[in-house]
């Protein structure tokens, strides 16, 4: 924690639709497992406000969201819900704000990144500072209940600055602060023969693209990530499967961090406003180059890295060259994989990247520290 302050009491709101554990739904619930793990280490007491299932929901009474529940696993989506789900969230939002207006007392601050516009206005209903991570472009129902907080109880930071511009448009400003990966965890490795691409598998992030690439610079590739798209799995995927590609499901952190580091490139391939992109600094941090597509902020998480190239969104001939050149590269200067390594470690650890969203914290829950009462045992 920072020198002289006691420990904050934070309730950190993770989103909705995934449990928080391993192997991680996305770049987002992992970022957020990442955090309450930090924050505790630092010494700060930290509530978690999470779907059933997740990590740290087991010694203490913390606020429980339900988890969507598919009547087949080829229905579960990114995009759409079950049946009754949306309102039985409503419902949990509701019961988490009326504890918290109970207990407002043992809570200094609101670490928020819920995709649900309820967390934005407990900073009014609840009287207490919130602090909101933009992970996404705008969103409607978040817009409009930042139309109704002011800035003396909220803070909303975004994950860059192409997120912070596309938000500041819609009349939300934000500080960046970008996210950072456990460079603890995610160590280099040897590299090797083929080529990686890891993520949702999403039409979004389009894997399909980094399939096609493989198969331009006859290379082979190999693919890791949860299904959040079961159709455009089975449309765009599979039957790219085969001598230059292959797919081996979502993967625990270690396990994924041996593949990135086995690998001789990572292809990035988002074909929407990507707001950071997570496998960037994930991939960087193993040693392993990485091409992608330049959209979004995935420009400024590239900046001042070794081993990286960007082309334009969809150019797949320039996306097989830029990922070739950046394979032979490793293999004629090993140290590369060193080099940018030590570049991501500057640059995106996890550490340095935490205590900026510390020292956040810490100046918003401010007007609560006065309130302080004895810390309660949860």
């Amino acid at each position: 924690m920072i020198r002289g302050q006691r420990p904050l009491r934070v309730l950190v709101v993770a989103p909705s639709r995934y449990p928080l554990r391993q192997p991680h739904a996305g770049g987002l619930e992992a970022t957020v497992w990442d955090r309450v793990r930090w924050l505790r280490s630092r010494g700060h007491q930290v509530a978690l406000c999470a779907a059933e299932g997740s990590d740290f929901l087991d010694d203490v009474p913390e606020f429980r969201l339900p988890a969507p529940e598919w009547t087949r696993p080829e229905h579960s989506s990114d995009t759409e819900y079950p049946r009754g789900y949306a309102e039985a969230v409503d419902a949990a939002f509701d019961a988490a704000r009326d504890r918290l207006i109970a207990d407002r007392h043992h809570f200094d601050v609101v670490d928020n990144h819920s995709l649900h516009p309820a967390p934005i206005r407990w900073s009014v209903e609840a009287d207490i500072p919130v602090v909101t991570t933009l992970h996404t472009p705008p969103l409607e129902a978040l817009l409009e209940a930042a139309a109704e907080v002011s800035e003396a109880s909220h803070r909303f930071v975004a994950v860059s600055q192409a997120t912070a511009r596309a938000w500041s448009v819609e009349g939300v400003d934000a500080f960046v602060f970008p996210n950072g990966v456990d460079t603890d965890q995610w160590i280099r490795g040897a590299g090797g023969p083929s080529w990686v691409w890891s993520g949702r598998v999403v039409p979004e992030k389009a894997p399909h693209l980094a399939i096609e690439a493989a198969r331009e610079a006859d290379a082979h590739i190999v693919l890791a990530g949860r299904i959040g798209d079961v159709d455009y799995f089975e449309q765009e995927i599979v039957p790219r499967l085969g001598v230059h590609a292959r797919y081996v499901g979502p993967l625990h952190q270690a396990d994924l961090c041996r593949l990135v580091g086995s690998s001789a490139v990572a292809l990035v391939t988002p074909m929407w406003e990507e707001p950071f992109g997570l496998v960037i600094a994930e991939a960087l941090a193993t040693g392993t180059p990485v091409a992608a597509f330049d959209i979004g902020g995935v420009s400024e998480v590239l900046a001042g890295m070794p081993g990286s190239a960007t082309v334009m969104p969809g150019d797949i001939v320039a996306l097989a060259k830029a990922a070739a050149h950046l394979a032979a590269e490793g293999v004629r200067e090993p140290l590369t994989r060193v080099w940018t390594r030590q570049a991501a470690v500057r640059q995106h650890s996890l550490a340095h990247r935490h205590r900026e969203v510390e020292r956040v914290l810490t100046h918003v829950a401010q007007p609560a520290a006065a309130r302080r009462v004895p810390a309660v045992s949860w």
